[in-house]
């Protein structure tokens, strides 16, 4: 293997490294600093600014890993032939292990970098949308509000039992999945009747 490629496999491991301790200091607090990360990651300032201009570079980038994992996520699960909300227990199931990963985006999404991570969850928005529409064809959801409002109602539960102090376990996943169907107008018998047994 040539010097060159060397460097770029190593460069492409440190910046995975740095997203990663990123991911997990955020999470823990929100406000950590990019020398914060950086001694985290094992590595000096510069190498994270290197890779990251900027605190928002970062957000971003991290977004866009989330955006990634979700949409392949629903993708798939827009594409089954099962009940939509049969198809949302399927989803958040797949899900939760990525929201409760990525659950620092909500509280950044309500602050400074709101505009940008919002832009970025465009195509998670509008997949949700139409699988929210879809159980709004079939009678299985609610129709008080459009699709779009009550998809994110409904997504929104998620990420905020997936940051609760209460999620770390396999409580927290079972809550969110019956929660949301009853956001969405899932009668409560059959919301615990589609979640069943599951973890």
């Amino acid at each position: 293997m040539s010097t060159q490629s060397s460097r770029v496999r190593s460069m492409n491991e440190t910046r995975e490294r740095i997203l990663d301790v990123a991911l997990a200091m955020l999470g823990e607090n929100p406000d950590a600093g990019m020398g914060d990360i950086a001694s985290a990651a094992g590595v000096v300032r510069r190498t994270v600014y290197d890779h990251f201009p900027s605190r928002l570079d970062l957000v971003r980038t991290l977004t866009e890993r989330a955006v990634t994992e979700m949409t392949v996520v629903l993708t798939e699960v827009n594409a089954s032939d099962a009940a939509a909300d049969a198809a949302w227990v399927e989803f958040i199931a797949r899900l939760w292990p990525v929201a409760h990963r990525y659950r620092v985006l909500l509280a950044l999404r309500r602050g400074e970098y709101g505009e940008a991570i919002h832009a970025l969850l465009g195509p998670v928005d509008e997949l949700l949308a139409d699988l929210v529409k879809r159980g709004q064809d079939d009678d299985v959801f609610a129709h008080h509000l459009p699709a779009g409002p009550l998809s994110q109602l409904a997504y929104g539960v998620v990420f905020a039992i997936a940051d609760s102090d209460l999620s770390n376990g396999t409580l927290g996943a079972r809550a969110a999945t019956i929660t949301s169907l009853l956001m969405l107008g899932v009668p409560e018998s059959r919301a615990i009747a589609l979640v069943g047994d599951q973890p």
